[in-house]
């Protein structure tokens, strides 16, 4: 087996410990040491809090998550957005208002979850966190895999904070006799050995290549110099690029292969923790400087005034930053003061890799195709579903999630199904996503469809409303003026035919929200029906009508936006919806077992 396989395999072996470490400890009491103290999960407004709270407790009621652990959901302050390094220092004011002086004594694992997912709108409603796996008796969502990854974490680390994301994980095998400790003062990183053109969209350390050999499973250094982002020609000008006689040891980050020829790498970033002096020091600042008015980047703001080699030329750097706020480089000199001098120690994973299902391609490629991911995780073509092996077409690359397929449905390849029920005469395309749907009328769902349902509760009565794009769309573009909406594309078309087809007019009320950001999240081109069925069937209508060039009237039915659904949603309704599933999964289950 050449050295890539047996790196994938190794990896593939820890994690499957690591998720029957986690499995033995769901629904029962940790005993000291053996897992967090505290979780604590972002969120972005009250509404999207309520969300993760309520799914918290169903979690919780369901004996999914270790018990014993204090699980909070932390809502980032009304106003600007404050970035993933903003919601860190209000959560270190959260757990102090709730605990007092105790809470520097915890081990606390911090999930940033406060994005909207526009690049994953299936995770939208419910939040990124709380996506779905294929695997698992209940499926695992992207908490519980967190949770399971990280287990060996909390009885090796002294009191302190370990950051994280919600949309990527870190896969990765060590020596049998070694551990993961974190245990020194300051900030300790976690880094992967990764190509170049990955460390271009990551952060990058800069370490002493003497101290790092390439071989075992992990290797403890310090770090001279973050670099955020960089350009590659950065990268080999301030020293960050390694040079390995036999690349065969490194692992490749990411989702790029591993190389075997190309004998160069950088070490990327991925989590990282920081001990309760660095994070009393952080919380005192943030009390000095009051309220917060522009995005803080944990990894990009707080890593890059660490090290010996740390120079404060990034606080005036704003290419890497969406929106640029008057306030920025000011609090970025003021931290860069209050940092400097830190250490930066990090613990290279010499056998890792560091995967990102933040977009619907990611979703799409690593759920269904012959990804890396599929192997080390082990993740089924049917996790959890209900469907009669001979009755359906299912490709042997889609994925299914927690949904019932009715006996003459197909599903092609490549396609994800999650929390869904799919009737007999349901042919859905290459490449699609379908989520949260009931679809009952005989239909034929596109390739590259995305299509999902939410709940409302619009006026004290619950509506239902579909979503539909292209699974390549862009819902994050977004345009000034009225007069340039005809470069927005809805699957493929101009945004402006595809008004004229459903008989919508361009004027002002056509997007939500106060700022001029006119795109596909704010326009307000999706039906509010009674059932879910129809809510379906009218955007599937909508969708055929653009792919025919045929004129299909949207008149008589109120339009929302995307962003309008998720200030509208339900999820209690949503969730009674993928427990009714789940029930019937259950019965499917008993059914055949006194069959046989």
């Amino acid at each position: 087996m050449p050295a890539a396989g047996e790196r994938s395999a190794a990896r593939r072996e820890a994690t499957g410990r690591r998720l029957a470490r986690f499995a033995a400890l769901r629904g029962k009491a940790a005993g000291p040491g053996q897992f967090w103290d505290v979780v604590a999960v972002t969120a972005a407004d009250a509404e999207q809090a309520r969300a993760y709270r309520r799914q918290l407790a169903e979690k919780l009621r369901g004996r999914e998550l270790p018990l014993g652990a204090r699980y909070h959901v932390f809502v980032d302050p009304p106003g600007p957005k404050i970035g993933n390094g903003g919601s860190t220092l209000h959560v270190l004011r959260c757990l102090e208002d709730l605990y007092g002086d105790k809470w520097t004594s915890f081990i606390v694992l911090l999930i940033h979850s406060g994005g909207y997912s526009q690049r994953l709108p299936n995770a939208s409603a419910l939040g990124k966190i709380f996506t779905a796996l294929p695997f698992g008796d209940p499926v695992y969502q992207m908490l519980d895999l967190k949770l399971a990854m990280y287990i060996d974490f909390p009885s090796h680390m002294k009191p302190g904070i370990l950051v994280t994301c919600s949309d990527d994980l870190e896969l990765y095998s060590t020596g049998l006799t070694e551990t993961i400790t974190f245990d020194k003062p300051g900030f300790t990183a976690l880094a992967h050995p990764s190509d170049l053109t990955v460390g271009t969209t990551h952060g990058v350390f800069v370490l002493d290549p003497s101290s790092i050999s390439g071989k075992g499973g992990l290797e403890y250094t310090s770090c001279h110099h973050f670099l955020h982002k960089p350009d590659v020609e950065t990268m080999r000008q301030c020293g960050a690029v390694c040079v390995r006689g036999n690349s065969s040891q490194l692992s490749s980050s990411g989702d790029h292969s591993d190389s075997e020829m190309d004998s160069e790498c950088v070490y990327t970033d991925s989590i990282f923790y920081m001990d309760h002096s660095v994070a009393k020091q952080l919380l005192m600042f943030y009390k000095q400087i009051g309220t917060l008015s522009c995005e803080i980047d944990a990894y990009g703001d707080f890593l890059q005034a660490l090290g010996p080699g740390a120079t404060q030329d990034y606080t005036k750097n704003t290419s890497n930053v969406t929106k640029e706020e008057s306030q920025l480089v000011e609090v970025r000199q003021k931290l860069y003061s209050l940092l400097k001098g830190t250490a930066l120690n990090v613990i290279v994973l010499n056998n890792s890799k560091f995967y990102h299902i933040g977009t619907t391609q990611e979703y799409l490629f690593h759920f269904t195709s012959d990804s890396k991911l599929k192997f080390e995780l082990d993740l089924l073509p049917v996790a959890f579903s209900s469907f009669s092996e001979k009755a359906e077409s299912l490709d042997q690359s889609a994925s299914v999630i927690q949904s019932i397929l009715e006996p003459g449905c197909s599903v092609g390849p490549g396609s994800v199904i999650e929390y869904s029920r799919i009737g007999p005469e349901v042919s859905v395309g290459k490449k699609s996503i379908i989520s949260g749907s009931h679809i009952n009328v005989k239909v034929d769902i596109p390739s590259n469809c995305f299509l999902s349902s939410l709940s409302i509760k619009i006026n004290g009565q619950v509506k239902y409303i579909s979503m539909v794009f292209s699974v390549e769309d862009d819902l994050k573009r977004s345009v000034k003026l009225l007069s340039e909406i005809h470069s927005l594309q809805f699957f493929g078309v101009s945004l402006l035919e595809c008004l004229e087809l459903w008989g919508v007019k361009v004027s002002d009320q056509l997007f939500s929200g106060e700022s001029m950001r006119l795109g596909l999240w704010t326009a307000r081109i999706f039906p509010v029906c009674s059932t879910l069925s129809e809510s379906v069937r009218m955007s599937l209508k909508m969708l055929n009508s653009v792919r025919h060039m045929s004129a299909f009237k949207l008149h008589g039915f109120k339009l929302l936006s995307v962003e309008e659904m998720l200030t509208y949603k339900d999820v209690e309704d949503m969730l009674k919806f993928r427990k009714q599933i789940y029930d019937e999964i259950c019965l499917q289950r008993q059914k055949e077992k006194s069959d046989l």
